[in-house]
């Protein structure tokens, strides 16, 4: 990533993040106890063209005939040699208020050592939740993303062919019991993150919309509701009023580092105390030269030997320094940096610089 790349990317990040962008409550928060629940089962696919678990993955060996056995046919050799199938976990959200017959899609995971999914297609595999039961089941065709060709001499792959993905793939069986009452007295709604404003913006906004106080803050997180007596028997048509109430969300002020990528993203509300910035390098560079030196003409025992010659330079750059006065903003912060022509990774280190100098109004999250 260049210079012109990350102040285009720097700048795009402080024109789309103003002092608080306004939200509809159901973009930032969650009514208390709708939620979705992770299912998990362990399956086999079959079908593939010889790119299943290997011999040495002995558990999907041991699947098969368990599998063949509950159909009827017993198998006494044990050490059976099958490369068309693979034993995968398979995995999928149950969303809230799914009822039996609903359909979910569901993702599919070899464990083995198996090169590819392509064309496989996974057996009837029971999905269970965290309590033990059975909630859902999977089957049919996997769809991937990409694809293997060849061997490990000569192949090539895209993408990730070890794992797919069922679209409508699973049928719940059954549903989690966390119905809503029919009638209701208060009800709790949930932020996705953690803060005080903007907890105090959405009660008044819901106070407002409804003419009444009818919202009052738990914590940093939460907010309890009262029923108005008019929805006392309709609390879907409440909590969809409730939804739909606009909150101008706060958020605290933070830049964002990738080290493994070398992106930087920093927000608006970031502020820059007086400080000097300082950037050189130490260039260090050694070259080496062989010559051939060759014996006398007509000697006896003379012999043809190669002699390295190294040359070493070291060059260290002029300090450059540039100021940032009090009050600078994020834009300042990116002129300065492009003045002094620094890299993704040298923008990393000197952002980390500025935080233990206590000179970066924000938070660093390094990921």
């Amino acid at each position: 990533m260049g210079n012109t790349v990350l102040a285009s990317v720097l700048i795009c990040a402080l024109a789309v993040a103003p002092a608080f962008a306004t939200s509809r409550i159901k973009d930032i928060g969650r009514f208390a106890g709708v939620r979705s629940n992770s299912l998990t089962g362990y399956g086999l696919v079959i079908g593939l063209n010889k790119t299943g678990d290997k011999r040495q993955t002995f558990f999907t060996q041991q699947t098969l005939l368990n599998m063949l056995e509950r159909f009827g046919l017993t198998v006494n050799n044990p050490a059976i040699r099958v490369e068309n199938i693979a034993a995968v976990m398979v995995t999928a959200d149950l969303a809230a208020f799914e009822r039996p017959g609903s359909r979910i899609d569901v993702t599919v995971s070899s464990i083995g050592d198996a090169t590819s999914l392509q064309g496989g297609i996974l057996l009837q595999t029971p999905l269970i939740a965290q309590d033990g039961n059975v909630y859902a089941v999977a089957q049919g065709a996997l769809v991937l993303g990409g694809f293997s060709a060849g061997n490990a001499v000569a192949g090539v792959t895209v993408n990730h062919p070890t794992v797919g993905r069922i679209p409508n793939g699973g049928t719940v069986e059954r549903a989690v019991v966390a119905g809503m009452p029919q009638t209701v007295e208060a009800l709790e709604l949930v932020l996705d993150r953690t803060d005080f404003t903007t907890v105090r913006r959405a009660t008044e906004a819901l106070n407002t919309a409804f003419g009444r106080t009818i919202a009052s803050p738990i914590d940093g997180r939460s907010i309890r509701l009262l029923l108005p007596a008019e929805f006392q028997q309709r609390p879907v048509e409440f909590m969809s009023a409730v939804e739909a109430v606009s909150v101008d969300v706060d958020a605290k002020a933070k830049v964002v580092v990738n080290e493994r990528t070398g992106t930087v993203i920093i927000g608006s509300e970031v502020t820059i105390a007086p400080v000097s910035i300082s950037h050189g390098n130490l260039s260090i560079s050694i070259e080496t030269q062989f010559n051939v030196s060759q014996p006398a003409p007509f000697s006896q025992n003379g012999q043809t030997v190669v002699t390295p010659e190294q040359t070493i330079t070291a060059q260290e750059q002029r300090s450059n320094f540039v100021t940032l006065g009090q009050g600078a903003t994020v834009d300042d912060l990116i002129r300065a940096l492009n003045a002094l022509g620094v890299t993704p990774r040298d923008t990393i280190a000197i952002l980390e610089a500025l935080k233990a100098a206590n000179a970066l109004q924000a938070e660093l999250e390094i990921l």
